[in-house]
């Protein structure tokens, strides 16, 4: 399957060397290799700069509230299991205004990709420093330097029991790729973080900064939590690849245990052809 069937008739405007362009193009590679449909892909999105993907991608795509993409994408999970659905947020977010979704969606486990766009700012209201720029850093967009202390996305996730955990770097487009093409066809929640340079407001974390640092993670067994914190916990390095990983009984399974009709009719969203009243399906399932 070609990349071009996911492209749509949008012409980006982000800013000229911004990160977004390799996860866009991470995505939509991925799918292609995946084979998936364009019509059995739904993407998620919240606001900010990365909260335009779904425009540039022919696919289903929602552009939700501020912080609020992943409710949106587990719902629509949920009303259709069959479906393919990515949530992508920025730094802001994902871990400011949108942390209590964010912790949230780890526990339930639902079978959705989510990747985050990190640059360390508010990159579409002119560069306030987000949730992941460290103390005492100023890019050209700060008055004065940053006075909080950065949080860690990794290992938060670890913490919150997502059950895949990954980080990428935007310019290494096949690595993030292939990120995400173990994403998608793990069997639960999949958050990938990746980091990406701001060249217009983030003058601190830049593409030269990030490559002194980003080292590859070495081989352990993913599932020893113990190894995945030991790395997500590094401070003088960044480590890409997949910390955690492991399976557990998805959102979606956990429904069909205690609702036998689910996900066989996957309803509400996709109904057999062979019923006609729908009635005391939906109000089962809304029990």
């Amino acid at each position: 399957m070609q990349k071009e069937l996911y492209k749509s008739d949008y012409e980006s405007d982000w800013c000229p060397g911004c990160g977004d362009f390799g996860i866009l193009q991470s995505i939509m590679q991925a799918l292609a290799e995946l084979e998936i449909p364009p019509w059995n892909t739904a993407i998620f999105s919240g606001i900010g700069c990365s909260g335009k993907t779904p425009h540039y991608i022919n696919s289903y795509g929602i552009h939700t509230l501020h912080g609020r993409p992943l409710p949106f994408a587990i719902g629509a999970k949920m009303a259709n299991p069959s479906l393919n659905v990515i949530a992508i947020s920025g730094d802001g977010d994902a871990y400011g205004i949108g942390i209590g979704h964010f912790v949230n969606a780890g526990r339930r486990n639902p079978d959705i990709t989510y990747i985050v766009h990190n640059n360390g700012v508010y990159g579409l209201t002119k560069g306030q420093a987000s949730p992941t720029l460290k103390r005492k850093a100023q890019p050209k967009s700060l008055k004065l330097p940053n006075i909080n202390d950065s949080i860690n996305p990794i290992a938060i996730s670890i913490s919150a029991g997502y059950t895949f955990v990954a980080r990428s770097f935007a310019y290494n487009v096949k690595h993030l790729k292939d990120l995400i093409k173990q994403a998608v066809l793990h069997r639960g929640i999949a958050f990938i973080d990746v980091l990406q340079p701001c060249p217009t407001f983030n003058t601190v974390d830049t593409k030269e900064s990030y490559l002194q640092r980003i080292k590859n993670l070495p081989e352990y067994e993913r599932d020893n939590i113990s190894e995945a914190m030991k790395y997500a916990l590094d401070t003088e390095n960044l480590w890409i690849g997949v910390f955690y990983q492991v399976q557990r009984e998805s959102y979606d399974q956990r429904y069909e245990e205690i609702l036998q009709s689910y996900p066989k009719n996957s309803f509400p969203a996709k109904i057999d052809g062979n019923i006609t009243d729908i009635s005391e399906s939906l109000r089962d399932f809304l029990c």
